[in-house]
């Protein structure tokens, strides 16, 4: 008889939320640490480092305060210098995807930063989006669109997304044509890696090679989510937990696809009206920019911490700080977690 699944019956309980971190500049992605760091992607150019009491250091290279002193919300989130993905490289150094600049960049814990990437098969890499690094030290690079501004790719379903992987060989492109890629992940065995398509609305997953190539596409769960999906995560039991972006909604999908509804932040009325244009292809930047929740306005990113991998911090993009709940089954390991 398959075990019951933990998240049967569950709900995030609004009042147990908590926050940690203040005066936050889009802490689209975060990554937690054992010791309970926290490290959240900040538009000041670098990170955020928030510490477990509630302490926290801003680390760049150089303090960039275009985000917060530009009036026009389209412009303040498509130019400029937007740290979005990060991934711990395997000496503790922080990778970054820059979602302003398009560049693949690696910067030190005291905020030395470099360019790993900024072209791929002799042209410009594009809207450089997420990065993640695997058991095997290689990364994977997703590019959501080389339309600029994004917001023109979100709205009008543009599918030129790519997911690009790092290894010995360099940098090359090995899965294409995508409704604009997002966040990836691997599963425990690294057998597949599950590719958000943010206006799929859906997500795809395709089975991973030993070369790195990948075979055996396939969407994986529902074809359309409900919104547009971002930020994806695994549980220890297989669940896929994803943030929807802008209806601001928190689901996971089961191992066998099922979606499950956790939280949901979003305005209905607007979220509705929000999908209608969506599905239509009549969305305008103007529409994006008028839903959003409170919880985690934008909800961007679901990443599990704490010690026992029980606690749940939610990124976002027009948040100023972190919510966080308890979760009934703990989060899959990272690589950079013991194992």
């Amino acid at each position: 008889m398959a075990a019951s699944n933990p998240l049967d019956g569950f709900t995030v309980d609004r009042v147990s939320i908590r926050y940690i971190g203040q005066d936050l500049q889009r802490p689209e992605c975060i990554l937690a640490e054992p010791n309970g760091d926290l490290w959240a992607a900040d538009a000041r150019g670098g990170v955020m480092r928030i510490r477990p009491g509630g302490t926290q250091a801003l680390i760049s290279q150089q303090l960039e305060k275009k985000f917060a002193a530009t009036g026009d919300l389209e412009s303040r989130f498509t130019q400029g210098t937007l740290p979005n993905g990060l991934a711990f490289a395997k000496n503790g150094d922080i990778l970054i995807s820059n979602f302003g600049t398009d560049l693949l960049e690696v910067m030190t814990r005291t905020g030395e930063t470099r360019t790993l990437y900024d072209r791929i098969d002799g042209r410009p890499i594009g809207k450089v989006n997420f990065v993640l690094r695997d058991s095997k030290d290689r990364i994977w690079l997703t590019v959501s669109t080389m339309v600029n501004p994004w917001t023109a790719a979100a709205a009008k379903r543009v599918k030129d997304g790519y997911l690009a992987l790092v290894d010995e060989k360099g940098i090359r492109i090995v899965a294409e044509g995508f409704y604009f890629t997002n966040e990836v992940r691997m599963d425990a065995k690294e057998e597949w890696i599950y590719i958000v398509e943010t206006t799929g609305p859906n997500i795809t997953r395709m089975r991973v090679q030993a070369d790195g190539s990948l075979t055996n596409r396939e969407v994986f769960g529902p074809s359309h989510l409900g919104g547009y999906p971002d930020g994806i995560a695994f549980d220890s039991f297989g669940n896929l937990w994803c943030t929807l972006v802008m209806v601001d909604r928190l689901i996971a999908l089961t191992p066998s696809g099922d979606l499950k509804v956790l939280l949901d932040d979003g305005d209905p009325v607007a979220s509705a009206a929000f999908m209608a244009h969506a599905d239509r292809g009549t969305l305008t930047s103007e529409m994006m920019f008028a839903t959003q929740g409170t919880i985690a306005p934008w909800m961007a990113s679901v990443t599990f911490g704490g010690v026992d991998l029980r606690t749940v911090y939610l990124g976002s993009l027009r948040g100023t700080r972190i919510p966080y709940f308890q979760s009934p089954v703990a989060g899959l390991p990272m690589v950079h977690w013991p194992h």
